[in-house]
C-alpha cells in the first residue's frame, strides 16, 4: 500500500534526540512512512531508529547527500525533510496534505520554535519570524515536496553547506511554495553552553558569502560544526 507522505530524517550520531523525535512522529495521524537516512553514526542511533519502526537507509555523510539517498528510497506521493532533534505539530500530515493540494503548490515549510528558555532561543524566535516574511526558509523548519518535482528538479546536491538554500532557489522555479504557521520546535542546542553571539556573527557571515556567490566547498573548508554530530 502506498503511503501519503515519506518522513526523511538525516542522522549523524544522533541516539539523544532521535527516539523523542521518533516517538512523536508515531503518534501523528496519516499515512506515512519514516526513513532515516545516517551518515555513519557510531553510537546507537540507528539501532534505536529501527526498533521505532524507522528504515534505515545508510549513506555517505553530509546533510544534502544523506536525504537525497533517503529519497530515492521513498514511496510517498509527498517528501518531507526534518531534522532529528526537531519535534512536528500534532496535525503535521494533514497540514502538509492540504498545503500541497494548492493549485500550483509544489511544496513548503513550517513555522519554527526553538525550544528552551534563552535569550538565544527567544532572540532566534523572532528573528526566523522576521526573515519567513522576506522568503527565507531553512531546513531546519521541515521543508516537503511533492516527490515528483523533487525527483524533477534533481533534488538535494552533494554539497558541504546550503543544500537547503540551493534546493529551495530550484524548487521556486517549478511553483510556489506554502508556510504551515504550525511551528515545528527544534533543539536550541546549538546555542547553548557557548557563547551566542560570535556563532550568530558566524551564521549572518557564512550566509552573506553564499548570496554573494562563493561556493559552498569553499565555505566549507573554513567551517566547523557548533554542535555534537552536526553534519557539514
Amino acid at each position: 500500500m502506498s503511503v501519503e507522505i515519506s518522513i526523511i530524517i538525516p542522522t549523524l550520531n544522533e541516539e539523544t534526540e532521535i527516539v523523542g523525535t521518533l516517538e512523536k512522529l508515531n503518534s501523528l495521524a496519516g499515512s506515512f512512512e519514516i526513513i532515516v537516512a545516517d551518515g555513519g553514526s557510531t553510537d546507537n542511533t540507528c539501532e534505536l531508529a529501527k526498533a521505532r519502526g524507522a528504515r534505515l537507509v545508510k549513506s555517505e555523510r553530509g546533510r544534502g547527500t544523506q536525504m537525497h539517498s533517503g529519497a530515492l528510497t521513498a514511496t510517498g506521493k509527498v517528501l518531507w525533510f526534518l531534522h532529528a532533534d526537531s519535534v512536528p505539530p500534532f496535525n503535521a500530515c494533514e497540514e502538509i496534505i492540504k498545503t500541497i493540494s494548492v493549485t500550483n503548490v509544489v511544496g513548503g515549510n513550517f513555522a519554527l520554535r526553538f525550544d528552551g528558555n534563552s535569550r538565544a532561543a527567544a532572540f532566534m524566535n523572532r528573528f526566523y519570524e522576521d526573515i519567513r516574511h522576506i522568503g527565507l526558509l531553512y531546513g531546519d523548519s521541515g521543508i516537503f515536496v511533492l516527490s515528483d518535482v523533487y525527483r524533477q528538479t534533481g533534488g538535494f546536491k552533494p554539497i558541504p553547506l546550503f543544500e537547503d538554500l540551493e534546493f529551495i532557489g530550484r524548487l521556486r522555479k517549478r511553483g510556489a511554495l506554502l508556510k504551515v504557521n504550525f511551528p515545528i520546535t527544534t533543539s536550541s542546542r546549538r546555542f547553548e553552553d557557548r557563547p551566542f553571539l560570535p556563532v550568530f556573527i558566524r551564521w549572518v557571515l557564512f550566509q552573506g558569502l553564499y548570496w554573494i556567490g562563493v561556493s559552498p566547498a569553499r565555505l566549507a573548508r573554513a567551517y566547523k560544526p557548533v554542535r555534537r554530530g552536526e553534519n557539514s
